[in-house]
């Protein structure tokens, strides 16, 4: 892990579990699913240790495997953009951390589907940091695959430069390796880091505007 701070051109971002924490309505939402399916409703606990892999996998781990279809993937796509932001939540200090890079180029990186993720930065209110948001859609491949963050960087282009990813879970530190660029492992987040060294390490948002100031730090 680094100690000496380089000087990054361009941020990408998890979403879930590192810039905002949907737990309270990603359970909403699937306890609603299963009480359709006439199941009992399972722990914040249980559905946090799902999240990190997409919509798909997150409903296929949420349900026995005799119930789960695409079919009931898109109702739980439905059930969940109803309750979007109900609960859901920017953690403390990352605001000030994008307000304090407010002139870097950022971008977004989630295995969230496309169309939730950019609705839940709008309603959110932080649609203006960010230049981009790639998310999942057709013909491209989830974290850890390289893919989504070659995506940003493309369109970045001539901003990206030295680009430093953060993420909660091991899938954005696998990604951004897989990519060549720069990784900080985001410990507050939902998921772990599967036993991987990461570029850095925030244990709070607190410590970001120490490892990366900004203009206001």
């Amino acid at each position: 892990m680094n100690t000496v701070k380089p000087t990054f051109t361009s941020f990408l971002f998890d979403l879930d579990g590192t810039l905002v924490d949907s737990i309270p309505d990603l359970t909403t939402s699937i306890n609603l699913l299963r009480h359709e399916l006439e199941l009992p409703a399972i722990t914040t606990e249980q559905v946090r240790s799902y999240v990190g892999d997409g919509v798909g996998l997150l409903v296929q781990r949420a349900l026995p495997a005799e119930l789960f279809s695409q079919a009931k993937r898109d109702r739980f796509v439905e059930i969940y953009t109803e309750h979007l932001t109900d609960e859901t939540f920017i953690y403390p200090g990352i605001i000030s951390f994008l307000e304090a890079h407010r002139n870097t180029p950022m971008a977004v990186v989630t295995n969230k589907t496309q169309h939730l993720a950019a609705e839940l930065i709008q309603r959110l209110g932080l649609a203006s940091y960010f230049q981009h948001i790639i998310g999942m859609a057709k013909g491209i491949q989830r974290k850890p695959h390289p893919d989504m963050i070659n995506l940003a960087l493309q369109k970045l282009g001539e901003q990206s430069g030295p680009t430093l990813m953060f993420g909660d879970h091991h899938v954005d530190l696998r990604a951004a390796s897989a990519a060549g660029i720069s990784n900080c492992f985001c410990a507050w987040g939902l998921g772990h880091d599967d036993g991987l060294l990461s570029d850095f390490r925030a244990e709070s948002t607190d410590d970001l505007l120490t490892l990366f100031p900004g203009r206001h730090s």
